[in-house]
């Protein structure tokens, strides 16, 4: 590459420059963007840049104070609370209810990250990114998952500790990353807040079941730093460039401690394999 090829931050001259990259992906505006770059808040591929005029191809990653920022404006992130009674498939041979439903008034091409079963309710991500949906679905990269549980009986303290410190399972043991019964029970019923990382079928209603508690109704109201917060049952809502940014930064962080988006850094013992989870939209039901 000759002289010519660079511009005076040794950068190729080739690509878009950097504030106006920030700018078209909503970070702010071009002056306050060219403000942030000076104060030494933006990294491009890990390195910090306080030229301005630095030039950017599509690959590179650019964060801002530390948060990663999506410049590839054709990809579209949506949150859905399915209501239960729908199917996360986008095509149902049955003729139940579908994503469909929610994804037709959407120019893009959206599908399901993971998978909620029929009679779960919640948070559920649709999105045309492919990288990022694989390291959000896949439960090895150690991506949360947060469930209220109304199930039948008394759930006390010693089941609580039993479902944190692991339980057997007919595929392998298993163990909730944090587990409490919530204000609202009743004598007959309590509700009970599950925090996983595993993708495995049905997993949350099979650990109640083996506790001794069938679950009566489940939903998700959390996903990794997604929260459903008080979106209405069956509503759509795109994601906040917040919300974005805590995705793209747990989906680059996972890709630089695997490599590669394809390899998973697993947790033994408690996770499911590599092998059981390769295709996303399947590695998650509830």
């Amino acid at each position: 590459m000759s002289s010519a090829d660079l511009d005076s931050s040794g950068a190729s001259a080739e690509g878009e420059r950097l504030q106006k990259v920030m700018a078209a992906a909503g970070v702010a505006s071009r002056r306050v963007s060219e403000d942030l770059i000076a104060q030494g808040r933006v990294t491009v591929n890990g390195e910090i840049v306080t030229e301005p005029g630095r030039r950017v191809l599509p690959a590179d990653l650019i964060t801002v104070d530390g948060t990663a920022i999506q410049t590839d404006t054709t990809k579209r992130y949506v949150m859905l609370n399915k209501p239960v009674g729908v199917v996360s498939s986008l095509a149902d041979e049955s003729g139940r209810r579908d994503l469909r439903e929610f994804t037709r008034d959407y120019e893009e091409r959206l599908f399901n990250v993971g998978r909620l079963d029929a009679a779960t309710s919640g948070l559920l991500v649709l999105t045309n990114d492919g990288e990022l949906a694989h390291v959000l679905a896949h439960p090895s990269f150690g991506v949360s998952k947060t469930y209220i549980a109304k199930v039948a009986g008394v759930v006390n303290a010693q089941t609580i500790a039993k479902l944190t410190r692991g339980i057997e399972l007919d595929d392998g043991p298993i163990a909730a990353d944090k587990a409490r019964a919530l204000p609202g029970s009743s004598r007959t019923e309590t509700l009970v807040e599950l925090t996983l990382h595993s993708g495995r079928n049905r997993i949350v209603r099979r650990m109640m079941d083996a506790v001794g508690h069938p679950v009566i109704e489940l939903v998700r109201r959390q996903f990794g730093p997604l929260h459903l917060g008080t979106l209405p049952v069956g509503r759509t809502r795109d994601l906040t460039k917040v919300e974005l940014g805590q995705l793209l930064t747990i989906a680059r962080s996972a890709e630089a401690a695997g490599g590669r988006v394809g390899e998973a850094v697993s947790r033994p013992g408690f996770d499911t394999p590599p092998e059981a989870a390769t295709q996303p939209a399947e590695g998650d039901a509830e």
